[in-house]
């Protein structure tokens, strides 16, 4: 059974629902079992992560980045770095932003960094835009045009259900892509035993 930790922040609830959606996808996939875990409470144990094959990381989009509590989570991992704990651990990302735009790629390029710099293997978003196959705007599987990552968007103060049924369906879709790309990596990795690294 391979492990997926979906680590998140949510402020008001709407990134912990686009989150839960995501474990759904994952959990929909046989041989896989998806975790929600708050960036906040892994602050005092980052080791924790070493636990999962893949991470997914999730944020809200505050001014164009990641929220302070899940940038303390990322700080937090500082000391697994030199250990390379993270390394080849299968990462992708999901934020939420209260307008359509709102600057959530640079949330998900930080978030890439991050994944980069732990070398971790980064997944993208290959779903493709429904609306342009007629399927009507707000029931669109990745509405927003996503590559790089899961967007969603929610309005200011509503409530945290509050998405359209696109970003619901993005997020199911999103979540079963992250877990079947698990599998197959880890069934490459079996067939095909890594080298053993050559010191400088």
């Amino acid at each position: 059974m391979k492990r997926i930790a979906i680590v998140h922040h949510s402020a008001h609830g709407h990134t912990e629902h686009i989150a839960r959606h995501i474990r759904t996808g994952c959990n929909g996939v046989s041989g896989v079992v998806a975790d929600l875990l708050r960036a906040e409470e892994l602050v005092a144990v980052p080791e924790q992560l070493g636990d999962y094959e893949g991470i997914v990381l999730g944020s809200p989009t505050y001014l164009g980045g990641v929220s302070g509590p899940f940038k303390s989570f990322m700080d937090s991992t500082g000391g697994m770095w030199p250990r390379q704990s993270l390394k080849g651990k299968l990462a992708a990302a999901f934020t939420v932003s209260s307008l359509h735009a709102g600057d959530k790629q640079s949330t998900l390029l930080s978030l890439f960094i991050f994944s980069m710099q732990h070398g971790m293997l980064w997944m993208g978003n290959p779903i493709l835009p429904e609306q342009h196959v007629g399927v009507p705007y707000d029931e669109a599987a990745n509405r927003l045009g996503s590559w790089s990552g899961l967007m969603a968007q929610a309005g200011h103060a509503s409530p945290p259900d509050a998405f359209v049924p696109g970003d619901v369906k993005t997020a199911r879709l999103f979540g079963s892509n992250f877990a079947h790309t698990l599998l197959r990596l880890s069934a490459e990795e079996e067939a095909y035993p890594a080298v053993a690294e050559v010191a400088p």
